[in-house]
């Protein structure tokens, strides 16, 4: 019987020491799988992530996007508001140099005199209409010549007057609040 005992107990250690290794075995492909599944899940995780930040990145630049048009918007109605007279002013303005022309004529007959003194309170409205929009005249005799609101046509030689001194006005320029609608044409001194 102790033989049968004998055999039974290697038997059983042989099964045991089998089922170790089995057991070893399958704890190994079980770690492989679980390495395996956590290196995809961490993939799918990092793939995930890096889309969610490029949709954030998108959404980001959207809002930035609408928010520069939304100011862009504003500054155009601001200055569409304005100067909404420049179109106007400048449609009137050679009316106004022909009232200018007309006044700056001298005649001894009463009609005329009455004429042109209607003229120059039409004229004189006219100016205070501009005035209330903003529109005013671009000072010249005298000034500095400048650039950005006058445009020089002659040049002159006047010992009295400094250098680059305006010297006499063509044409009236004129200004909407910071904007030139026509620059003056001047004489410059050299």
């Amino acid at each position: 019987m102790s033989e049968k005992k004998n055999k039974k107990e290697k038997l059983a250690e042989e099964i045991e020491q089998e089922e170790l290794n089995s057991l070893d075995e399958s704890e190994e492909t079980v770690e492989e799988v679980t390495e395996e599944t956590l290196t995809e899940e961490q993939a799918k995780i990092l793939e995930l992530e890096n889309k969610l930040d490029e949709v954030e990145n998108r959404y980001l630049r959207m809002q930035a996007d609408f928010e520069n048009v939304k100011k862009r918007h504003i500054a155009d109605r601001d200055a569409s508001q304005k100067y909404r007279s420049q179109s106007l002013a400048q449609d009137l303005l050679p009316a106004l140099d022909s009232f200018e022309k007309a006044l700056a004529t001298t005649s001894d007959q009463e009609e005329v005199k009455q004429i042109l003194k209607g003229m120059e309170m039409v004229y004189n409205q006219i100016l205070v209409a501009f005035e209330k929009e903003g529109i005013e005249v671009i000072p010249a005799v005298g000034e500095q010549f400048d650039p950005n609101f006058h445009q020089a046509v002659m040049q002159d030689s006047d010992e009295n007057a400094g250098s680059n001194e305006i010297t006499a006005e063509l044409q009236k320029g004129y200004k909407l609040k910071d904007r030139v609608i026509r620059p003056s044409m001047v004489k410059v001194n050299q």
